[in-house]
């Protein structure tokens, strides 16, 4: 059988991979906020409001491991540590940026058809 739209599964693959860590609103929210510069933990989770610690630890984490961030801790009494944007991560922050303002423009657009669609299938 011919398929009509070909594709690479290891090309589906990778972008499903990448988009779970990208496309999650924590992820979006997080990048956001170090954009502007190295954050201390708890200076994040003040600027991202809404968010567990638990889950800013597993955002953060996340992060880490792909590249998107650095973490330093620097050798204080506490510790103090740090979270910056790698270049990696800089470059993540155009799409993240870009999509987050889309959001913030279309969502009374998108309240609207919810509604419409939910209307016409109550």
């Amino acid at each position: 059988m011919l398929l009509r739209h070909p594709h690479n599964t290891e090309d589906c693959r990778a972008v499903s991979e990448i988009l779970q860590r990208v496309g999650d609103k924590w992820t979006v929210l997080v990048v956001g906020k170090l954009g502007d510069g190295p954050l201390r933990f708890n200076e994040l989770r003040a600027a991202v409001g809404g968010i567990s610690q638990k889950m800013l630890t597993t955002t953060l984490r996340g992060l880490e491991r792909d590249g998107f961030i650095t973490r330093t801790v620097f050798p204080t009494i506490p510790p103090r540590v740090d979270y910056e944007l790698t270049e990696l991560g800089h470059e993540l922050l155009i799409p993240v940026s870009a999509l987050g303002e889309w959001a913030r423009k279309n969502t009374t657009r998108v309240k609207a058809a919810r509604e419409k669609f939910d209307g016409v299938h109550a």
